[in-house]
């Protein structure tokens, strides 16, 4: 696209933080630093894009968890970026960023199809508190906890547990494991996932997804994640 979703060299995450990969689109520079640094840092694998265009092209075009998105864009408004997105079929939760505290301005994010609405200045424990529940909400679940094929997983504590046993899994496995939780009893295919667990221009080793697999199957019990041959992967939704 024109514009794709760059982030900040100098930003990392904490080492043991998942990864959610989410959709920035914020034309202010400083602020949008700073949301891209804070939003990494709490855990979230984030795309940062400036202006509407590019915000419509990259919502249409990959599986977002979840888009933070300011109202007052240049080349295309936020509220008809939005609306155009719903219209198009994109269900992905959305999250109105901005500095307008009108009523009225509320009324209009929320019929243009947000899920949420935080007005600026915003702090980032808050606004990622509500991208944790906008996502679990997305995926069907209400509980802050993810329960399926024996495993509990906390997404705000960072933990996982196996039929009651804590265990100690990599930043990527957990973003992975949280990915297949998220969607229980549905086959993803590797593209999927992969698109989930990486931003643009990360580079992906050709075995890479297979071998967080592998891994977390040997923590957790080799029938935990599933293989559908020539389809792709999941996690039942229930023990069985």
């Amino acid at each position: 696209m024109g514009s794709r979703p760059t982030g900040r060299a100098g930003c990392a995450r904490l080492d043991d933080e998942p990864l959610v990969r989410i959709l920035l689109v914020e034309d202010d520079a400083l602020l949008g630093d700073g949301l891209y640094c804070g939003l990494m840092q709490a855990g979230f694998q984030v795309d940062w894009v400036r202006d509407g265009v590019a915000a419509e092209l990259a919502m249409q075009s990959e599986p977002y968890a979840v888009v933070v998105l300011d109202v007052g864009l240049p080349r295309r408004d936020g509220l008809e970026v939005l609306k155009r997105c719903r219209d198009a079929g994109v269900k992905m939760p959305v999250l109105i960023l901005t500095a307008q505290d009108a009523i009225n301005a509320r009324v209009r994010g929320l019929d243009s199809g947000a899920d949420d609405y935080v007005v600026k200045p915003v702090d980032l424990k808050e606004l990622a508190a509500r991208l944790r529940a906008l996502i679990r909400r997305g995926g069907g679940e209400a509980s802050p906890l993810l329960r399926a094929a024996g495993v509990e997983l906390d997404p705000a504590a960072r933990t996982v547990r196996f039929h009651g046993d804590e265990i100690s899994i990599q930043p990527r496995e957990f973003d992975l494991l949280h990915t297949l939780m998220l969607n229980a009893g549905r086959v993803l295919t590797r593209e999927l996932l992969e698109e989930k667990l990486y931003r643009w221009g990360e580079e992906i080793e050709s075995n890479a997804l297979e071998v967080h697999i592998h891994h977390l199957r040997r923590k957790l019990a080799p029938t935990v994640i599933r293989t559908v041959r020539g389809v792709g992967y999941l996690i039942a939704a229930v023990d069985e």
